[in-house]
C-alpha cells in the first residue's frame, strides 16, 4: 500500500506541507520552551555556584543552543506574519523546513548538555560522557538512520 494523492494541486500540496510543519514545530516549540526554562532556573541554584568551570562551560552552550533553537522554531511565526498574502507560501515552507532542521540539530546540541549537565553531578564525569554519547546514539538513530531506512524502503514518489 502505498500513500499517493495524485488529485493534489502544487498550491494544495503546499497547503499541505505548512500544515505539517507547523504541527511538528509545536510539538519541538514546546519541549524547547520547557528545556530552556529548566535550564534558567539552574543558574539561580546556590549548589550551580560552587561547580567547576566545565559544568559552567556545558551549562553555557546548553542555554545558548537551547534559546537558539527556540529562536528557530519560532522564526516561522514572524516570518508568516511578515510574508502572509504575498503569495510566498512556497519559499516560506522551503525556508521553514530549514529552520526546523537547524531547530531541531540544537535542540539535540541542548538536550545532549542538559543530560550531560544533570549526570555529571550523579556519576563520575567519564560514565556521564558515555551514557550522553549513548543518548546522542539513539536520538540519531532515531533522528536520521530510522528515516533514511524508511526512505530506502519505501517507493521513490514525491510527497
Amino acid at each position: 500500500m502505498t500513500y499517493v494523492r495524485d488529485d493534489e494541486g502544487s498550491g494544495e500540496r503546499l497547503d499541505r506541507h505548512w500544515n505539517e510543519l507547523l504541527q511538528e514545530l509545536r510539538l519541538a516549540q514546546t519541549g524547547t520552551q520547557i528545556l530552556f526554562a529548566f535550564l534558567l532556573g539552574i543558574a539561580f541554584q546556590n549548589q550551580f555556584h560552587s561547580a567547576d568551570a566545565f559544568t559552567h562551560a556545558v551549562y553555557a552552550g546548553t542555554l545558548v543552543a537551547s534559546a537558539l533553537a527556540a529562536a528557530f522554531f519560532l522564526a516561522p511565526v514572524a516570518l508568516h506574519r511578515v510574508l502572509y498574502g504575498r503569495g510566498l507560501r512556497d519559499r516560506l515552507v522551503t525556508v521553514t523546513d530549514r529552520l526546523a532542521r537547524g531547530g531541531m540539530t540544537l535542540l539535540l546540541a541542548s538536550m545532549s548538555g542538559g543530560v550531560l549537565i544533570a549526570l555529571d553531578v550523579v556519576l563520575p564525569r567519564p560514565a556521564a560522557g558515555v551514557m550522553v554519547g549513548g543518548v546522542l546514539i539513539v536520538f540519531l538513530a532515531l533522528w536520521l538512520a530510522l528515516p533514511a531506512y524508511v526512505r530506502h524502503k519505501g517507493p521513490e514518489k514525491p510527497n
